[in-house]
């Protein structure tokens, strides 16, 4: 997500109320042992990092300063440096305008899927299937590994879901809110206690694995996701490898009315999918189903807290809700992606080598000046706004039809309970580094009286 102009606490929250072993595995994280068995999304050996020097040419990514400060750091680099270079992970270059990053993300010949997650090694699963189809895959395959997810992620089967996410998001108000009805605290955590939890439900019950197991979601996620560069050690028997082990070979024998029981009965040329393919592509649905989601949900909410300009007009403007929807995707976009260079290259001015990384910030392609008028500016009612949130190209979020409804009825669903609120403390708020960026903790003061209405 495209980190806020205000300046914010330079750390990185994790995930909490976790089950022990859960806990344990944060701890160990934090602690900067040595990560396996991460589906193959690779993984580091070193465990600490040097401060960068200068982000033109030693940028880092999860630095915590550029998690706070990104939005500034882009503006710098479109002026001095449209396409930075560092020698970090093995060589990484970072382009910053619209036009650059549009361009790569079209160019599947010359940049390959097959890594999308920055680390310093590199994904021992060639293309063009690669180890998490169909965002590791590369043409010809990609096509044939999202066509059979296509149906699922539709429309009319998304949009069939849009009640029983709403009920979930009441359900999770009703727990959030038991002490500021009961006038014990006026102060909660919507990224502890709503947004992480409204996407984890929806993936969980589309596996058709208990809504419980997001709590090792989150444990996943922070270990590929949040802080790859820490190196985290993980046991198989810890992994989302054994996890998803587990599930396929239950679903093989005795399949159910759930997207895992799918994969493990589809077929591709009249041959069953690989195990290898049906995990990779498992796993991603939990990763990049989860926290983009939460991301995109609590930045939003985070941006409200800031703005009862903001929250009136949702509430007094219903047919604006849409084109804010839209532009908190723009200007709060959660992901940035990454792609391998496949051959040596020339691209924009700068020779890039084979297996060099390059980094696609889709945020900071929703904010390029040459891209968006004011795009410096959150506009609630923008009309013309076509953002990249979403990706382009053949790799387009799958997802996208998903995120947009569970984004629109968790801000609809918290608007009309909680219309009045602030940050309770800005220094408390903290944000995720890495390639997906959103709040892991916002602490909100409910300032009004809570809102009877459901929507």
């Amino acid at each position: 997500m495209a980190a806020p102009t205000e300046t914010l606490d330079d750390t990185q929250a994790s995930p909490s109320d976790a089950s022990t072993n859960a806990t344990e595995a944060l701890e160990a994280s934090a602690n900067g042992n040595t990560v396996t068995g991460q589906g193959g999304y690779g993984h580091n050996h070193s465990a600490t990092r040097e401060p960068v020097s200068d982000w033109i040419s030693d940028f880092d990514h999860i630095d915590p300063h550029y998690a706070a400060h990104a939005p500034e750091i882009w503006d710098q680099l479109r002026q001095e440096c449209p396409v930075a270079y560092s020698n970090r992970y093995g060589g990484t270059w970072l382009p910053v305008r619209h036009a650059e990053v549009c361009a790569i993300a079209k160019d599947t010949d010359t940049f390959s899927s097959q890594g999308v997650v920055v680390n310093d090694g590199r994904p021992e699963i060639p293309a063009p299937v690669g180890f998490a189809p169909p965002i590791t895959s590369d043409p010809p395959f990609h096509r044939i590994a999202r066509e059979f997810l296509l149906p699922a992620f539709a429309p009319k089967p998304i949009e069939a879901k849009r009640e029983s996410t709403r009920q979930t998001c009441r359900e999770l108000l009703d727990e959030l809110l038991v002490d500021v009805e009961a006038g014990r605290s006026n102060i909660v955590d919507a990224a502890l206690g709503y947004t992480q939890h409204i996407p984890v439900r929806v993936i969980a019950d589309m596996l058709g694995v208990p809504r419980s197991d997001g709590e090792q979601f989150r444990v996943f996620i922070h270990q590929i996701m949040e802080d790859p560069a820490t190196g985290i050690e993980v046991d198989y028997e810890d992994s989302i490898d054994h996890y998803l082990d587990k599930l396929i070979e239950q679903r093989a024998q005795e399949p159910r009315n759930d997207l895992i029981s799918h994969m493990t009965q589809a077929t591709i040329d009249g041959q069953p999918l690989e195990h290898e393919h049906v995990q990779g592509t498992c796993a991603l649905l939990i990763i990049a189903g989860v926290d983009t989601t939460w991301s995109s949900i609590g930045a939003s909410l985070w941006h409200m807290a800031q703005h009862p300009e903001h929250r009136q007009r949702w509430i007094s403007d219903p047919e604006v809700r849409p084109f804010a929807v839209e532009e908190f995707l723009r200007f709060y976009a959660p992901v940035t992606m990454a792609r391998l260079v496949a051959k040596d290259s020339e691209f924009a001015g700068q020779s890039m080598q084979a297996n060099d990384w390059v980094l696609l910030p889709f945020p900071a392609a929703n904010r390029d000046p040459e891209a968006f008028e004011d795009a410096g500016e959150f506009i609630i009612d923008r009309r013309r706004n076509r953002h990249v949130a979403f990706g382009l190209g053949i790799h387009r979020c799958l997802g996208s039809n998903l995120a947009r409804l569970e984004l629109t009825v968790a801000l609809e669903e918290w608007m009309a309970r909680v219309p009045d609120f602030e940050l309770a403390d800005p220094d408390s708020v903290t944000w995720s580094t890495g390639q997906i960026r959103g709040p892991r903790k916002l602490p909100l003061r409910i300032v009004g009286p809570l809102a009877d209405s459901r929507v």
